[in-house]
């Protein structure tokens, strides 16, 4: 059965926010930011600037990925006794690469209300613009950095379905030639750069193209890496499925 939630138990909004272009910022997010008596700010310096473009004053405390399991449980305590709390990353969505997992599963634990309003995050253009087939896809974020990383990606040679990385830019070739060596040089891919805002460049083409464009272009901005999954084998024993079943009491196999 599932849980309920606490009757006197305030919530948590969890509210994106632009990726690039304050124009993105839909009018309930700021109505919700106007409202709530907190909201927990990855960075308050970043956040403050969005704030004082929209007139929000609502009073900031930072939550970010140093200090959210120490503070988690404090936060929902608050909420628990009905304080009303907006949860923000420095952009997009938080949760989705950000901040924020924890606290939301800690609200679900003890019955606390959540919301997740719709909005910004980058993967989703830089999905569509790609080219690549968007009907099914897989978002892996930010492969690891050093321990397990040939491992995931050799893993992630087999996927079939279109793959979503985040990358950072000072990180990009070394990780466009690794794919290209992990999951062939002519699988087709495509760098979206700075989505939303006054420079955003996509470049497509094939993995060892773009590892080769972007060793000779030092990249600059957030990055988000679309790689077409690995096409399906063709069976050669299809035919032969069901041999086994061959049998004189089932002559139609």
């Amino acid at each position: 059965m599932a849980q309920k939630e606490v009757a006197e138990a305030g919530k948590l909004y969890v509210v994106p926010t632009p990726v690039g272009n304050l124009g993105d910022m839909t009018v309930r997010a700021v109505e919700v930011l106007k409202s709530v008596d907190t909201i927990l700010a990855e960075d308050t310096r970043t956040s403050g600037v969005l704030m004082k473009h929209f007139g929000i004053t609502t009073k900031m405390q930072s939550h970010h990925k140093f200090n959210e399991h120490e503070t988690a449980s404090s936060v929902v305590d608050r909420l628990k006794k009905g304080e009303r709390i907006a949860l923000v990353s420095d952009a997009g969505t938080p949760v989705i690469s950000d901040p924020g997992f924890m606290l939301v599963r800690e609200c679900r634990r003890n019955g606390v209300a959540v919301e997740c309003l719709p909005g910004a995050t980058a993967f989703v253009p830089a999905l569509v613009d790609s080219g690549l087939p968007c009907d099914r896809f897989c978002f892996e974020g930010f492969l690891p950095q050093k321990k397990g990383r040939a491992t995931k990606m050799e893993e992630l040679s087999k996927e079939e379905r279109t793959m979503i990385f985040y990358e950072s830019p000072l990180r990009l070739a070394k990780t466009l030639a690794q794919m290209a060596e992990c999951f062939g040089c002519e699988r087709e891919a495509s760098v979206s750069r700075e989505i939303s805002k006054l420079h955003e460049t996509t470049h497509r083409g094939t993995l060892a193209e773009l590892a080769d464009y972007f060793s000779e272009n030092a990249p600059r901005g957030e990055i988000v890496i679309v790689v077409e999954g690995k096409k399906p084998e063709k069976n050669g024993l299809k035919k032969d499925k069901y041999a086994q079943f061959k049998t004189d009491k089932h002559p139609m196999l």
